[in-house]
């Protein structure tokens, strides 16, 4: 079928808005009429020098929309399903049957590259050449994307479909790091270093699970008021000075129990290891680091640094429970969005660098 999409030649190129003829769904495929689909900072990686992820590739990883066929084989997704789209995985390795997908050891196979593993190009444009489509399993800056059976999650129908998107990716990073990987609890305190769509959904998360002390940390004044309103106890400039030690006075002296990264930064990633208390945890989902320097002593005394993928959460599962949240008033991650029409994206890439928004949503 012929689509419209979003297709990025270059990694200093602008994005243009083509038409592309996409293939129909093979085995455990399932296509998709994309309602929405948000911008992540990892889409950004396709802006890397060298040509990291393959040329000429439509990005998009937290699409949402309307199932409209599926391939052979595949059962649980039916013609006519609101989906959500998350990261893609195996299913069979030892990692996803045990409920970890995002360590599934074919991640960056099935993720990060937009090749199919087959090799065969599922798009091409109107003089036949190939255009990637396999970001993060599904390519969802279009009118359509392919999916899979194992990230197409089904959800209700009596939700605003066009805004679920960024529960794919995104919104599920930063609240399932908190509630899963990390299982932050009643009482805990907690310092979240980024207060972008990843950073905020950890906030939200965190007054969901009765943290007492919630620190936010970011350089947008406008980011830490949203983050005040949507559960944080206290904020911190991240100009100011001696932040791990603010952070320490707020949580008694001794530091917090938690920490979360969303930086990358590695002087921020320093900060959030050094505001902890000897047993604290600091989790690190980050993309596109340079080295990190960790002082020796601290990490003696009993912290621990843990790098975290999609919060370790299973996306069928816990995509619905957000859902939930948001329907009780407990998780209002719409507070996020920002919609554009697709052919609006490069304003809403501009947008969101600029930090003006925090989670642009794209209307093909």
């Amino acid at each position: 079928m012929q689509i419209n999409a979003a297709v990025l030649r270059a990694a200093d190129a602008p994005y243009t808005i083509e038409s592309l003829d996409l293939a129909d769904p093979g085995p455990g495929e399932v296509l998709v009429r994309v309602a929405g689909a948000g911008m992540c900072h990892t889409d950004l990686l396709g802006r890397i020098p060298g040509d990291l992820v393959a040329k000429p590739v439509v990005l998009g990883h937290e699409g949402s929309g309307v199932v409209e066929a599926v391939g052979p084989g595949v059962t649980g997704v039916t013609e006519g399903d609101h989906v959500v789209m998350s990261f893609d995985s195996c299913g069979v390795c030892e990692n996803c049957r045990a409920a970890v997908p995002g360590a599934c050891p074919q991640m960056m196979a099935l993720n990060m590259l937009a090749v199919p593993l087959d090799g065969t190009p599922r798009a091409t444009s109107g003089d036949g050449e190939a255009v990637h489509t396999r970001w993060f399993g599904q390519s969802s800056f279009a009118s359509h994307a392919l999916g899979t059976v194992q990230n197409v999650v089904p959800v209700s129908r009596d939700v605003p479909i066009e805004q679920l998107g960024p529960l794919g990716c995104g919104v599920q990073t930063g609240a399932a790091s908190v509630l899963i990987s990390l299982g932050v609890g009643a009482g805990d305190s907690i310092a979240i270093f980024g207060a972008g769509a990843v950073g905020l959904s950890a906030v939200m998360a965190a007054r969901v699970a009765g943290a007492t002390t919630i620190i936010a940390v970011d350089l947008h004044e406008s980011r830490l008021d949203l983050a005040r309103e949507l559960g944080a106890t206290h904020v911190l400039n991240g100009t100011d000075d001696d932040i791990a030690g603010q952070i320490r006075g707020i949580s008694g002296g001794e530091g917090v129990q938690y920490s979360f990264d969303t930086t990358a930064v590695p002087e921020v990633v320093a900060t959030a290891v050094a505001s902890l208390r000897t047993t604290g945890v600091c989790g690190l989902v980050g993309v596109g680091a340079a080295e990190y320097t960790l002082d020796a002593n601290l990490l003696l005394m009993g912290r621990t640094v843990k790098g975290i993928i999609e919060g370790d959460a299973v996306p069928q599962t816990f995509i619905p429970k957000m859902i939930e949240l948001w329907r009780q008033g407990r998780f209002p991650f719409d507070r996020l969005i920002t919609s554009y029409p697709l052919d609006q994206i490069n304003q809403a890439e501009a947008d969101t660098q600029s930090g003006k928004v925090v989670k642009p949503v794209l209307i093909p």
